[in-house]
Parts: C-alpha cells; structure tokens; sequence
C-alpha cells in the first residue's frame, strides 16, 4: 500500500503532537517522581525513626482532620444546595449565588480572623466576662479555637463551597418527573431527598468532596497556626527544622498514598455517572417552606455566609482601612507586585501549556494521549509542600550538574541557577495548577464541532492555523477562566511559596503568615483584605455561571480541576 504524501504529513504532525504532549507530560511529572525517588534513595533514611515516633501521629492527625471537614462540608454543601435547589422561602435568590462567597476567602486568614475574636483577649471572651462577671477563665468553659476542632471548624467554613456548587448543579440537572413520581408514591419530601435526589447526585458530591479532602491534605497555615500535626506540618518540620529533605520526601510518599486513594475513589463514584434529560425547573415545583421551616433554612444559609466571608471579611476591613496609611508602604507595594507577577506569570504558562495538552488530546483521542494529559493533571493532587520537595529535586540536581560542567572546563561557578529562585515558585503553581487550566480549556474545545475542523483543512489550513485562526477564538471564553482561576490559585498559596521562596523574597501570602502568626493579625489585615479581594474574580465567574435550564455551568470547571488519569 502506498502513502500519499498528504497522509504522510499528516502521520509525521500527529507523532509531532504526541512527542509535545509527551514532553510536557514528563516535565511536569517531574516533581512527583523526583519525590518517590528520593523517599526510595535519600542520604540518611530516617524512615525507622519516622515511623517510631512522629509518622503515626502525622497520619492519626490528618485522618481526625479530613474525617471531620468531610463530615462538616457535606452537611452544609449538601443542606443548602439542596435548599436554594428544590424549595422556596426568603432570600433564596439572593443565598444561591452568596454562599459562593467563602471560596474567595484563603482557609488561613479565616484561621487568623476567628483566632484574634475569639482567643482568651479577644472581644468575644471580653465581652462576655464583662457581661457575667467572670474573672479569670477558671470562672467559665469556652472553646479553644486553637485546637483540632477549631481546624476542622474554619476549613469547612471556605470549604464547602466545592460541595455546594457540585451538588446544587446535580439536583437542578435532575428530571422532575422522578421526583414527582416519588411524590405520587407517598414519598415525602424528606424521604423523596433521600431515596431519589442524594443517590442520583452520589457521584458530582463524591467529586466535591475530593477537591475539599484534598484541600484538607494542603493546608499548611491554619493547622499549623492551631498546633494540629498534620502531614503537611511534618513535611516542613522534617525539612526545615531537622535538615533531612529525605526524610520530608518519605513523609511526602505517605500524603500521595492518601492522594491515590482519594482518586481512585473519586474514579469509582464518577464511573457510575449518567446523565438523565434535564427538566427546567420551575419555581412552582420547589417546596415551599412556611413557619420554622423557612426561618431554619434562612438561618442555615446565613449562617453559613457570614461565617465564611461576612465576619471575615468586615474584621480585615477594619483593620486595614483603620490602619491604612502605616501599611500601605513601599515594601507593601514591592509585595504585592511579587504576588501579581508570579500569578500572572503562571497563569500565562499553564493556560499556554493546557491549550497545547487539549488541543493535542483533540488531535489525538488515543488512549496512550488521554492517560498523558490525565497524568499531567495530577499536580493538582500534590500539597503544596509535596510539590515544593518535588520541584526542588530536579532543580537542584540540574544547578549543580551545570556548577560541575562549569567548574570543570571553565573553572567558574555559578552556583543556584534555578532553586532558590523565582522560577522555582512558577514551575511549582504551573505543576499545581495546570488540572485547573487544562480542565477549563478541554470543556470549551469539546464545544467546538469536529467540522470545523475538518472545513479549516479542507481550505488548506494546518493544525497551528487552525488552532490559531479558529479555535482560540471560540475557546477564549475557557482561558479567560482558567487562566482568572489559576491566578486567584497562586496568589493564595502559602507552603509551597514558603519552602521556594528566594531569601529576602515575599508575596501577600507569606507576608499575612509572617505577621498573623506572630499575634499581629492588624499588620498583615491589609494583605489578606487584598487576597480575598481579589479572589472574588473567580466567585463572581461561577456565579454568573448560574442557570435555571442548565444548572450551574460553572461546576464544569470545579470537577475538571479534580485530576483523571
């Protein structure tokens, strides 16, 4: 059989795409397999002395934590998606779009803010002994705030939204005729929720509630800040504190064990998926509520608003705009440009490398392509301080193999090229964060029929021209998104920026830690005022995302940040 010269080029530019997408599959694989690497051969295995004494607790701790938050997320995502979803009562309209409001809301400010009103001389406790007469906190019980509940409390409050939005998107795609016919057989509207609605959403809340776990598993600040020994915690302790980076990659292969199992678990619920035809639902087929009933869900759903953004958000602005013209500084202003920069900087990159992974997985639905772009997503996985170690290794090793080179034949050092360095931050929010770009991206390519592609070849375009002149303006939609939320992503990030930093180097999210975490929660209230803000970008794209006829289109990005391989 004899190759046309057309179908040549064609096979040479379909291998040309797979090599790319191969290419940056492995670079950004990287850090995952330099962690197992050196947890396998590290320079003094201390893995025995782990397990002897701090590794069972490090992993008894974070189990009680991501038990708890999962726990609190799916009571209050589920309850109040299922609220704004199905019935009617005050101030429904408004709740369905506000109790999106948390995710703009970093789970470690929340952690400062609570701490600073509600900790022995705070205002609440003040306000109280003076109220009763209470003396000394011998004369009273309060809550510790700093402790495992108090962890679990504040990661749920900006946390549940990934429930909420998933679970709310599943009950309105949902066919009314089945909850109708379920009325019509004696179900009451409990029973109908509980037999009908939550099995049919079992898989898109098995999806929210592994983004919030492995959430959980990232978190350095608050639990650090509350003393609760998680993972994350030990990762830091064992590198910084103690000098043994092998030791932090051991801990870091026992996160990724959680991480696998969340996956794999997440797989099992979405395989069992199915779509059902949608039914748009009308106000008339929503349960009213009357009474106590419609106070309970006001007071639920307001509760759940004020304790993740209003309180917060009221607490930082008064001490920001109180304070204003001490902390709007130079060196403030030079922070916050570090923080725009690199965002902005890894935003650009990893909408640049998921079109390129995307649009490849266009031109090549095989299979060996799906598991690459698959696998290139489960950065989003790794905690920040895994994805630190992770990218430190290859780094590292690339600086002193050209010191080496250099010192050998030139007789010059150069020392740290790369670790160390602002690169290093980037590398590390592109691997973290290129699920969330990708994800974004694919959504909005599967929208574009296969037509138009074949109609640009049949005028003589190639695949670059035809990404160029016809899919990148119908994808525009999908970058602007991905891209807003990579950015408000690395702008909030605190341990991998914390482990990478270049000495002397800060961004808004290290420099609220520095201060919060030194009782000065009034000089780091302008930089987290200025992260939350900014972080109402993505807030406000999911909210207008919200539909009546198709649901929430906007929970299409949510479950495409969590990874698939």
């Amino acid at each position: 059989m004899t190759v046309t010269p057309l179908a040549s080029r064609a096979n040479l530019s379909g291998f040309r795409w797979f090599f790319l997408v191969a290419t940056i599959a492995i670079v950004v694989a990287l850090p995952v397999l330099s962690i197992f690497w050196l947890a396998l051969f590290p320079e003094e295995n201390i893995w025995p002395h782990l397990l002897d004494t701090v590794l069972l607790h490090y992993v008894s701790a974070t189990l009680i934590l991501a038990f708890g938050v999962a726990a609190l997320t799916l009571v209050a995502g589920v309850g109040s998606a299922w609220l704004v979803s199905m019935c009617r009562f005050p101030g429904r309209v408004f709740f369905e779009w506000a109790l999106l409001l948390p995710f703009a809301v970093p789970a470690y400010v929340i952690a400062y803010v609570y701490t600073d009103l509600l900790e022995y001389a705070g205002p609440v406790q003040k306000a109280l002994r003076g109220w009763f007469g209470w003396q000394t906190a011998r004369d009273y019980w309060f809550p510790e705030i700093r402790s495992m509940g108090g962890a679990i409390a504040m990661l749920s409050l900006v946390f549940y939204p990934y429930v909420y939005m998933l679970a709310r998107a599943a009950f309105l795609e949902q066919c009314g005729s089945i909850r109708a016919a379920s009325r019509s057989l004696g179900c009451s509207p409990w029973q109908s929720f509980l037999r009908v609605s939550l099995p049919m959403a079992r898989p898109a809340i098995a999806v929210g509630l592994s983004l919030v776990l492995m959430e959980t598993l990232n978190d350095f600040g608050t639990v650090e800040f509350f003393a609760v020994r998680t993972l994350s915690v030990g990762i830091y302790d064992t590198w910084l504190s103690r000098g043994n980076l092998g030791g932090a990659a051991q801990i870091a292969c026992s996160t990724l064990l959680f991480v696998i199992l969340l996956i794999a678990l997440e797989r099992i619920g979405r395989a069992r998926q199915r779509h059902f035809v949608q039914a748009p639902i009308a106000n008339r087929d929503r349960y009213r509520l009357g009474g106590w009933r419609s106070l309970a869900a006001v007071l639920f759903c307001g509760f759940l608003l004020m304790g993740g953004f209003v309180v917060p958000l009221l607490v930082l602005a008064g001490y920001a705009l109180g304070n204003f013209s001490s902390y709007w500084s130079d060196d403030f202003i030079e922070i916050a440009r570090n923080s725009l920069l690199l965002s902005a900087g890894a935003a650009l990159l990893s909408v640049l490398l998921g079109l390129l992974l995307a649009y490849g997985k266009r031109l090549q639905p095989r299979r060996p392509v799906q598991f690459l772009v698959g696998f290139s997503k489960l950065g989003y996985a790794l905690p920040g301080a895994v994805m630190a170690i992770g990218v430190l290794i290859p780094l590292a090793a690339f600086d002193n193999a050209v010191d080496a080179l250099l010192r050998e034949h030139f007789g010059i050092s150069v020392g740290l090229l790369l670790s160390g360095s602002v690169f290093a931050i980037i590398f590390a929010y592109t691997v973290r964060f290129l699920a969330v770009s990708t994800g974004a991206i694919e959504t909005s390519l599967e929208k574009v029929t296969p037509s138009m592609d074949r109609a640009a070849r049949a005028l003589g375009r190639n695949r670059w021209q035809t990404l160029w002149a016809v899919h990148l303006p119908l994808v525009r939609a999908g970058l602007l998104t991905g891209g807003l939320v990579v950015f408000v992503d690395c702008m909030k990030e605190l341990p991998a920026t914390l482990l990478l930093r270049p000495f002397g180097f800060d961004t808004l999210a290290t420099y609220v830690y520095q201060f919060a975490a030194d009782e000065m929660l009034e000089r780091s209230a302008l930089g987290a005022l200025l992260i939350v803000l900014v972080g109402l970008i993505p807030v406000i794209l999911l909210s207008r995302a919200i539909g009546w006829r198709r649901g929430d289109s906007g929970a299409e990005l949510m479950e495409s940040e969590a990874p698939a391989i």
